[in-house]
């Protein structure tokens, strides 16, 4: 079966972003070129590595000797998308995903692929996926300018850090109907 490829080599917009409320948020990656939208969904912590391996990858291009990129430390104020998503319709729930670095066209490249069958060993509890990517029947191929990947980490951290907040004694969210360690004893 040929694998579908939503490809975005200039998006007009890369963002994560979520519906719900803190505690039960979905988080969804949602890129648009044009009239084209896909959104994806992704954990929360896919969501905050995301960011974290983007800032690295565009970190370390800055310190490449005879670095030809002129790679943004900061998001360029003009790149700040602080916008609600726009309508969202599930592609697929990500699974793997890769980063890369182009250096032919100064991007970084985002490939997600949808989550497959997991089979869970009973003796280990160890869980293997489907090596050969057999049930991976599409994919999300993102290829963002660096300073539109600059942003894009800013505002992923922005919206995983809008969550629940988090306890002082133990370290746990908060849900806003109370939390173990602030309840009033009884």
């Amino acid at each position: 079966m040929p694998t579908r490829v939503h490809e975005f080599a200039w998006p007009d917009r890369v963002v994560v972003g979520t519906i719900g409320l803190p505690g039960a948020r979905t988080f969804y990656l949602q890129v648009r070129a044009g009239k084209q939208i896909v959104s994806i969904a992704l954990e929360k912590q896919q969501s905050a590595l995301l960011a974290e391996k983007i800032d690295e990858i565009l970190d370390q291009l800055i310190t490449v000797e005879g670095n030809p990129f002129s790679i943004p430390t900061s998001t360029p104020i003009e790149l700040v998308d602080n916008d609600q998503l726009e309508a969202v319709q599930e592609q697929f729930r990500t699974g793997a995903m890769s980063l890369g670095w182009d250096p032919t066209t100064a991007q970084v490249v985002l490939e997600a692929y949808p989550l497959t069958d997991v089979d869970v060993d009973a003796d280990d509890n160890e869980l293997s996926l489907d090596e050969d990517g057999a049930n991976e029947s599409e994919m999300l191929l993102v290829r963002m300018p660096v300073g539109t990947a600059r942003a894009f980490a800013k505002r992923t951290r922005e919206v995983v850090g809008a969550g629940r907040p988090i306890c002082p004694l133990c370290g746990n969210p908060i849900d806003a109907d109370g939390h173990i360690c602030t309840l009033p004893e009884v």
